[in-house]
């Protein structure tokens, strides 16, 4: 299982967003981290290094760094906002 380090961004978009979908983000996260290449809504960034994976109208883009096992979430943001 890769374990999840969160940027200061994405720690404060969970905190301002209602309970409910931080609590599904978060889940869908926690999903990820068993498989990080099998995942469900995923899709590789085309001008980043990252991927973004859908969950409802939010977006979480995140980096996988294979050597230390690690998925780093560096954004968490609705749609239109995610990719500026």
């Amino acid at each position: 299982m890769w374990s999840i380090e969160f940027s200061r961004d994405a720690v404060k978009a969970l905190l301002r967003m209602p309970r409910d979908q931080a609590f599904r983000i978060r889940r869908r996260i926690d999903e990820l981290a068993r498989d990080p290449y099998n995942a469900p809504n995923v899709k590789k960034l085309t001008d980043h290094p990252g991927f973004r994976m859908r969950v409802g109208d939010w977006r979480v883009v995140y980096l996988l760094i294979e050597d230390r096992v690690v998925i780093h979430v560096i954004r968490i943001a609705p749609r239109g906002e995610a990719y500026e």
